[in-house]
Formats: C-alpha cells, sequence, structure tokens
C-alpha cells in the first residue's frame, strides 16, 4: 500500500510513500506511550524550547513548505508561506502561555490546601485535512505537546509529504523521539487505533460524516475527543451595511484557500434593499479572480485538491441551478488536465435547494435574498451547521449584539471575516462539532482536570 502526491493542477503522481504496516503501527503506539512517561515529566520551560526552535524553522524555510503545500493540494504559494508563519505563531504561543494556562488553581475549602491541578493524559491521535495541511497540525500538536501529551499525526491520505515534514521539523527542532510521529495509515486503521489503549484522546478536523464516525468511536472506548468538523457559514448583510466594503469582505473570505475552508464565507444572506449592489461588487470581484497554477505568482486561486472534489462541487452547482439558483457567473466545468473550477456566483437561492442546505467547498458563492433584517437572522441559523457567521451593518454596537445573542456559532464576526487566531477559542455547535482548539481553552482539552485536597 502507498499514499500518493499528486500534483492536483497537473493531475501528475510526483512521489510514492510506503503506507505503514501492522508491526510498524503497533511499534509507533508503543513508542509514543513510552515517550510519554519522560516528557510529561519535564518543566514547561523544558517543553517550550522545541516549540520555539519549531517556529524558527517554520519561518526560517516557509517558501519551501508554501511549495510543498502547492504541490500537494494546490494552495497558492503565498498563502503556503503564510500558513507556515501562522504555524509558527501558534509554537510560540503555547510555549509563551502554556506554563500560565496549566498552573495550579487553589480553592478555598475547610482544608488546609485545595486545588486544581492539569495533567496530561498520554498519547493523543489527531486525524487531519488536507486543507490546511500544516496549520490544522499545529494548532492541534503545539497545546497538547506543552501540555505534556505526545501526539500520533494520521494526515489525509493526499498530502503525506506535509505530513513528513511536520514530523522533519519537530525533530530538527529537538523534539524528544517518538513524542510526535507521522503515520502514514488509510482512513480504515482510525477506529482500531482509536480503541487501542495507548491513544488517551482523538482530535479530528474533517466532514461531519468522519466525526459521526470518530465520534461513535471514541464513545464505545470512553476517550475524550475534540471534533471541528464542516460549516456553510452566513455572512448576514443587513440592510443598513456598507455594500461595497461587506462586499470585499465576502469575497475575500469565500476564495481563501480556493474556497476549501470550513469557515470560509458560503452562504451570503442579504437583505432586498441592498440585495442588488451586493449582487453586482460580488460578481464583479469574484470575475477579476485569476485562477491558474498555484506556484506561479500571479494566480490568485490554485485549483481544488482533488479532480473528484472538483466535479462533486460542480454537481453541487448543477443541482442547485435546476432547483431554481440563478448562475450570475461561472458554474461551468473546466474538466482536466488539473482540478481547476471557475469563480462562481449563484443567487435566488431558496430553502431547499442544495447551496442552501449543503456546504459547498469551493469557489462558489450562494446568495441567499430576505425581505428584512429579522428574515435575515433566522435564514443564517436555519443550518445544521453552527462553525463561524459574520454580520455587517453600520451599527457595531447592535452587531456585536446580533453575534452575542442572535447568531447560532461557535465564532462570529462584525464587520469582518471568520478567522482562526491561537488567542482565541475556536469551535462549533451543532454539525460543526464540539469542543474547542486554540487559547486557554484549547490546551484544557486534553489534561487530567484533577483536584488535590490536603487535610493537613
Amino acid at each position: 500500500m502507498t499514499q500518493n502526491s499528486i500534483n492536483p493542477a497537473t493531475g501528475v503522481c510526483f512521489e510514492e510513500y510506503a503506507s505503514l504496516n501492522e508491526g510498524q503501527i503497533r511499534a509507533a503506539l508503543a513508542d509514543a506511550t513510552a515517550a510519554f512517561e519522560s516528557w510529561r515529566e519535564l518543566s514547561f520551560t523544558a517543553r517550550a524550547k522545541p516549540l520555539l526552535r519549531a517556529a524558527e524553522l517554520l519561518e526560517q524555510d516557509a517558501d519551501r513548505y508554501g511549495r510543498l503545500m502547492a504541490e500537494e493540494m494546490g494552495k497558492p504559494v503565498g498563502e503556503g508561506r503564510a500558513e507556515a508563519g501562522k504555524s509558527a505563531w501558534v509554537c510560540r504561543y503555547y510555549a509563551d502561555n502554556g506554563a500560565r494556562f496549566l498552573a495550579p488553581e487553589p480553592v478555598e475549602t475547610e482544608a488546609a490546601r485545595s486545588l486544581v491541578t492539569f495533567r496530561p493524559l498520554g498519547p493523543v491521535l489527531a486525524i487531519m485535512p488536507w486543507n490546511f495541511p500544516f496549520w490544522q497540525v499545529f494548532r492541534a500538536a503545539a497545546p497538547a505537546l506543552m501540555a505534556g501529551n505526545t501526539m500520533l499525526l494520521k494526515h489525509a491520505a493526499n498530502v503525506p509529504g506535509c505530513s513528513l515534514e511536520i514530523e522533519r521539523i519537530f525533530t530538527a527542532a529537538g523534539l524528544p523521539e517518538a513524542v510526535f510521529q507521522s503515520l502514514l495509515v488509510g482512513s480504515d486503521r482510525v477506529a482500531d487505533l482509536i480503541g487501542d489503549p495507548a491513544i488517551r484522546g482523538v482530535t479530528l478536523t474533517g466532514s461531519t460524516p468522519a466525526g459521526r464516525a470518530v465520534a461513535s468511536s471514541a464513545g464505545r472506548h470512553l476517550k475524550p475527543c475534540v471534533l471541528e468538523l464542516g460549516g456553510s457559514d452566513p455572512y448576514v448583510v443587513l440592510g443598513d451595511a456598507d455594500v461595497a466594503a461587506a462586499a470585499e469582505v465576502c469575497v475575500t473570505s469565500r476564495l481563501i484557500n480556493t474556497g476549501q475552508s470550513c469557515i470560509a464565507a458560503k452562504r451570503f444572506i442579504v437583505v432586498d434593499n441592498v440585495r442588488e449592489e451586493f449582487e453586482a461588487e460580488v460578481v464583479r470581484r469574484m470575475a477579476a479572480i485569476t485562477w491558474g497554477d498555484p506556484s506561479e505568482p500571479g494566480s490568485d486561486i490554485g485549483p481544488l485538491a482533488r479532480t473528484d472534489l472538483r466535479d462533486s462541487l460542480h454537481d453541487q452547482v448543477a443541482r442547485s441551478v435546476a432547483a431554481g439558483a440563478r448562475c450570475l457567473l461561472g458554474g461551468t466545468n473546466p474538466g482536466g488536465p488539473g482540478a481547476f473550477y471557475p469563480p462562481t456566483v449563484l443567487t435566488d437561492v431558496q430553502p431547499g435547494n442544495p447551496a442552501y442546505e449543503e456546504e459547498l467547498f469551493g469557489p462558489v458563492a450562494a446568495i441567499l435574498p430576505v425581505a428584512d433584517d429579522e428574515a435575515a437572522i433566522e435564514t443564517a441559523n436555519d443550518s445544521s451547521f453552527g462553525l463561524g457567521a459574520a454580520v455587517f451593518t453600520s451599527d457595531p454596537v447592535r452587531g456585536e449584539r446580533i453575534a452575542t445573542d442572535r447568531l447560532e456559532a461557535g465564532c462570529c464576526f462584525v464587520n469582518d471575516f471568520v478567522r482562526s487566531d491561537p488567542r482565541l477559542p475556536f469551535g462549533g455547535i451543532k454539525d460543526s462539532g464540539f469542543g474547542r482548539e486554540l487559547s486557554q481553552f484549547g490546551i484544557r482539552e486534553f489534561v487530567n482536570v484533577k483536584t488535590v485536597v490536603v487535610a493537613a
């Protein structure tokens, strides 16, 4: 069995990697368990050193990592360089703040001393996707490692080079052997890995069906898990919004990573009195986008990660148009070579339409017209997903109130696009998963919150 690196811009396989056999998997689990016993005893200062060095390496070689991402999954090189830099940021953030986040907390009781402590659990299995092949891994690994856990990475099968490169970065940074390991295994091995006694926790970023399968396995074996799943983020453009500014933010968000982001703008919910202007602005901006080889500096967006994903996206667009949506731009499948799909704008998207109900993972904007501001909020919440949301209004105080009290999502932004930040908790509700990554909340997901009471 092999895992292949296929350039989605050309369809050419440029590298093959051997998958691990059963003996190698067993050895990796045993090594992770053994490494945990010594890693957990190190001070926070000692654990921070390889994270800080990993940050330096990520920044020093960001261009090479950006090109690797472009070759394996089609991300424009500039975005890949930025992703390496953001990965460095999260390493530094937890190196600098991990000790404070996990410091014992005294509690006043009748005992001589009572406190809450935070101790690591053991090996954590990270099941990661291809769309942000460095950032998704580092944002899970940095807090887990800083807390004293070890980690085994099961990365997406189409980015094996990125998976192994991340392990090499940690090794070069001085992380002890087997504290972080990349496992080149298929998805068919995930359930067995979760069930293995060596694994003490599971974190997944992926689709909602994958989340249901992982949660089922984790629940069966009583393993804690964090699930960051799909999203169909609503961007609500109220009747008093600055339409040109809102359109610029919406298009920027929709096209990040060629639209292949769980928190990209997916549904543009627009009040009727600004709809015509908004549609024109979005079409103008989407039409100006240059799509092509992600390794070329002139390409704003690249191909989708695989041709099957391109074809599935086009099927969603075709079904949406058949169900009554109007296509204002794009909407054609260019075929091969490569997995390219043009920037596309759909409007008149109504309930029951695939573009209303499903997550569109690619450069397709769906405009949902509504009569007024209240209908816009109701439509935003009319979704099985709840990862991110944004609201655009000339009244930021009102926008904050809507974001805080009305929108059903884990991350809500006012007059800006949704993004992850190491300083803020990140995660969703409903079919977008549960648990939180990043900030103080993220580092406490895979620790034993232990009560200690001393009578005298």
